[in-house]
């Protein structure tokens, strides 16, 4: 997160906001009232509608609500008018995987942090996610074993090796129960930094016949089970 912030104010001209996505390099500004609560933000998108409709026809009758939108944005001539409301913004601590979802989701580039009363503290990038990939494989090992392995595995921790290569992490060692199994693969994937998980984990019971329907009387036996993990076929 960038918490040397910059922000426009509601006031703020059209010309002061193209000065300073341009003099920034930003895609987008949020908008602050005077409490420096977000209320908007204003993007490249929003600015360009001027351009877009400029001597454009005159309002048509049956014209889509998107489109009168974009539309009044043209005519726009403070940050209030231009800018794109609610905002999508980001809560202080928000994990990075939850956050780049978020992007993905709302197809924007830059996210306003707010605190809890909705004022500005920060502002998170696509480039500011990246980052994280930045960290030494010696910090992502560390996360895993004393966030992830040693309070939820417990005993089963000892068990377990885990070594981490260019962002790659691997498993190996037995553990008690499946589950137990699956709750390493799936924290240690959400460990900021790693870029790909392989899983050789074994366990010695497969407790998933306590949380789902039993396999039907009769079967076919599944055979030798192989290691736990994305490799495998216990984990498909």
């Amino acid at each position: 997160m960038t918490q040397a912030v910059v922000s426009v104010g509601e006031d703020t001209s059209y010309r002061e906001v193209v000065d300073v996505l341009i003099g920034h390099r930003f895609s987008a500004v949020p908008v602050v009232d005077g409490s420096q609560r977000v209320v908007g933000v204003v993007s490249e998108a929003d600015l360009l509608r001027k351009i877009e409709y400029a001597g454009a026809e005159k309002r048509r009758i049956f014209e889509t609500r998107r489109r009168r939108g974009d539309r009044d944005k043209a005519n726009g001539r403070t940050a209030a008018e231009l800018m794109s409301a609610p905002a999508v913004v980001a809560a202080p601590g928000m994990p990075v995987t939850t956050a780049a979802r978020l992007m993905e989701a709302e197809a924007v580039k830059r996210l306003p942090v707010v605190d809890g009363q909705g004022r500005l503290v920060g502002v998170v990038s696509r480039g500011d996610l990246l980052k994280v990939h930045q960290r030494l494989d010696s910090e992502i090992l560390a996360d895993i074993e004393k966030a992830v392995l040693e309070p939820f595995l417990a005993d089963d921790a000892r068990a377990v090796t885990t070594q981490v290569v260019d962002g790659v992490v691997t498993l190996t060692g037995k553990v008690d129960r499946r589950s137990s199994a699956e709750i390493a693969i799936r924290l240690a994937r959400q460990v900021a930094g790693v870029v790909d998980l392989h899983s050789l984990l074994d366990y010695d019971f497969d407790d998933r016949e306590f949380r789902g329907p039993r396999q039907p009387f009769g079967a076919d036996s599944p055979g030798p089970r192989p290691p736990f993990g994305p490799e495998s076929s216990a984990g498909r």
